[in-house]
């Protein structure tokens, strides 16, 4: 279970790392997208992330979880990531933020 603390100090920063990811085809990083399912942190700074992709076929799919993992280990205070792909729920525009949304013109 992720702990209270770590969640206070780690989970900004991680988050923050994560919307530095972008999707190449789309400009909006992944966080805005909806792609970031869940995102637990443990008492000993380990990270895990569920994520998915527009689609299954989706060309980011070989590099976007390798950057996602990659800028979240460059937080202070992370000591491991793990990030896993998901396909349930499958991901639609209905997960977009309403910033995402307006970026990208649909309303």
């Amino acid at each position: 279970m992720a702990n209270a603390v770590a969640n206070l100090t780690l989970r900004p920063k991680v988050i923050d790392a994560i919307c530095s990811v972008y999707d190449p085809e789309i400009p909006v990083n992944i966080h805005e997208l909806g792609l970031i399912y869940d995102v637990q942190i443990d008492d000993a700074g380990k990270v895990v992330i569920q994520m998915t992709l527009t689609a299954p076929g989706c060309p980011s799919a070989q590099y976007l979880p390798i950057e996602v993992e990659s800028k979240v280990s460059q937080v202070p205070g992370v000591t491991a990531v793990t990030v896993e792909v998901v396909w349930d729920p499958p991901w639609t525009p209905d997960r977009m933020s309403e910033a995402a949304r307006l970026e990208l013109g649909i309303l």
